[in-house]
């Protein structure tokens, strides 16, 4: 009898505790933190304004070197 309760521990007890605590981790940490939010909104606003760039040196390009687009592709 004194060797059933540490092997139900071990096999029954601690499984359980370890699933039931990664799933209460996993259901507090499954949307985006604000900082998260704000971060993206960054890096939105980040990348418009690269493609915004480009699009400009694309249209400079092509009126100062009509042939870029062939030498380069």
């Amino acid at each position: 009898m004194d060797e059933l309760i540490p092997v139900l521990l071990l096999t029954v007890c601690f499984p359980i505790w370890i699933v039931f605590h990664y799933i209460t981790k996993w259901k507090t940490s499954k949307g985006l933190t604000a900082e998260d939010e704000r971060m993206l909104g960054e890096i939105w606003e980040s990348s418009n304004k690269m493609e915004d760039r480009i699009k400009n040196l694309e249209r400079i390009l092509d009126i100062e070197a009509p042939t870029w687009r062939s030498r380069h592709e």
